[in-house]
């Protein structure tokens, strides 16, 4: 049996085996595989073996016409971004910019103790880390998380209302992607975040 974490990670794959498929619909890998045999859910075999394989977009219709719900594997598809700020009007700022809208998903964290938990089940693409936090400054946050090599491809916008240039050379020293300064104008946000996530949508749409 799957915990919820694995059957989230497993959702962002692209091809699915017959058990991982099984693991998804929460049904036997033997009903995937008669599916499978049968026509009912399409895919193709790998060359020189007898196993089967099943793209993503073959497994959701698959899963659609048997009624078979569908939200983990659609809510994988979403951007996820973590927002780190002990402010909670921020966090309210960034609910209303970018999880009511249902194009992000957004998670909160209060404390870089807290961000970095997230940070390694969560997996974000991007994340908007405040400088000064209770615990923590954002440079060291910015150092831990270049430090794994898994997160290689997380960006980091860091937010804050210290101008200092030492403080913002020494956030790009640690690994920051960019800067933004509160306080700052909701468009200004979204811009930020779609230039730092567009990489991301490209090669999702070249798959």
């Amino acid at each position: 049996m799957l915990s919820e974490s694995e059957r989230t990670e497993l959702s962002r794959k692209r091809v699915f085996t017959t058990g991982e498929a099984a693991a998804l619909c929460k049904v036997s890998q033997q009903t995937i595989i008669r599916c499978f045999d049968s026509g009912r859910l399409n895919g193709f075999r790998v060359p020189g073996s007898k196993f089967r394989r099943i793209p993503r977009e073959e497994l959701l219709r698959f899963m659609r016409a048997n009624d078979i719900p569908t939200g983990l594997m659609e809510h994988a598809d979403r951007p996820r971004i973590l927002a780190v700020d002990d402010d909670p009007a921020i966090l309210d700022l960034y609910k209303g910019l970018l999880a009511r809208d249902g194009r992000y998903d957004l998670r909160e964290a209060t404390t870089g103790y807290d961000a970095g938990l997230l940070t390694e089940s969560f997996r974000p693409h991007l994340i908007l880390l405040d400088y000064m936090l209770p615990d923590i400054n954002g440079a060291i946050v910015c150092r831990r998380l270049r430090e794994n090599p898994a997160l290689a491809g997380t960006r980091v916008l860091c937010i804050s209302g210290m101008a200092d240039e030492n403080v913002v050379h020494e956030l790009r020293q640690a690994g920051a992607d960019d800067f933004l300064m509160k306080p700052f104008e909701g468009r200004h946000l979204c811009d930020r975040v779609d230039a730092l996530l567009a990489p991301r949508q490209a090669a999702e749409e070249a798959r």
